[in-house]
């Protein structure tokens, strides 16, 4: 099923090097996410997954999965542990986990910058970032680091406001859901992260589908149903309303444009996911079983109805 994917079938690649070491699954390249990435990653004991590092563009978003550790941020070292949601905006703090004794398992989720351009001219090994010409290494930079001596820090301290677990932030009750936001609109700049847990036999929100924002579902518990409702063009395809079963482990991909809506159903054991989406100011949202649309910028959601392409025009001769 094109965007539905269980993280036990996609491929797993194993990287070690010095104090590195790490197992990665790339989810949502398997999934088919479009402008995000969506990775899990398992850090060996007391390894880092990468070397401290930070992006100019894209923003990260980490939920902890298993196993406890430290988040290095800027020389400063900050505990983790299962619940914890770390976000990492642009452009802000060079990072890297370091993992405890019995390794470190997580989620990241992470925006793909459109710009600015990069461009790299291999027999002069120039690289172009955006305005400016510089000289870019061929070789893989991580034998470099794992030169390099051991990350030194001191003991933990008290945990920035970037991170933050389900248990600490206050529950949100809507319907058959409860909901715990991670990363906020205060914490997260392009993107945002739910906790969300569906009562047995329970749905999330209404079916929708969104013409701008992209989201990612990672199921973490449980057991349920993802509906699929086609909008009135879809239909008008050939497309039929389709009910896809999901369980612990399943990463739900839901690009922008698809013109089919998504919902969540819960099981007899119940429902609880992660759910990941990007903010765009100007995304519309449809919703099929309601024939509503929300305008996002004007915060205006109002009723509409379906016509035809050729509804008022001139018969054709």
């Amino acid at each position: 099923m094109t965007g539905v994917v269980h993280w036990d079938d996609v491929e797993q690649h194993h990287r070690a090097k010095g104090e590195m070491d790490a197992t990665w699954q790339l989810l949502g390249h398997a999934a088919g996410t479009v402008g995000v990435g969506v990775n899990r990653v398992r850090v060996a004991p007391a390894r880092l997954p990468t070397p401290p590092h930070s992006h100019w563009a894209s923003e990260e978003v980490f939920f902890v999965l298993a196993g406890y550790g430290l988040a290095w941020q800027d020389g400063a070292v900050h505990e983790v542990r299962p619940g914890d949601c770390v976000v990492q905006r642009a452009s802000e703090s060079e990072h890297t986990f370091v993992a405890g004794d019995q390794g470190l398992e997580y989620i990241v989720f992470g925006t793909r910058p459109h710009g600015p351009e990069l461009a790299w001219l291999p027999r002069s090994s120039a690289l172009l970032a955006g305005n400016v010409w510089t000289t870019a290494r061929t070789d893989d930079p991580w034998e470099l680091e794992a030169q390099a001596p051991p990350l030194t820090y001191g003991g933990p301290a008290p945990r920035p406001s970037n991170i933050v677990n389900v248990e600490e932030v206050e529950h949100e009750r809507n319907g058959a859901a409860t909901t715990a936001p991670l990363a906020t609109r205060d914490r997260s700049d392009q993107a945002g992260l739910h906790w969300e847990r569906v009562e047995p036999g329970g749905t999330g929100a209404p079916p929708h589908c969104h013409s701008e924002e992209e989201e990612v579902f990672v199921i973490l518990e449980g057991e349920g149903v993802l509906e699929l409702w086609p909008s009135p063009r879809a239909e008008d395809a050939g497309v039929i309303r389709e009910d896809v079963a999901v369980r612990a482990g399943h990463v739900v991909a839901r690009p922008p444009a698809t013109r089919i809506g998504h919902a969540f159903r819960a099981g007899a054991p119940g429902l609880t996911m992660l759910i990941y989406g990007t903010r765009k100011p100007n995304d519309l949202t449809y919703y099929p079983r309601s024939s509503k649309i929300g305008f996002r910028g004007l915060g205006v959601i109002g009723r509409i109805e379906h016509l035809d392409y050729w509804d008022g025009e001139p018969s054709a001769e």
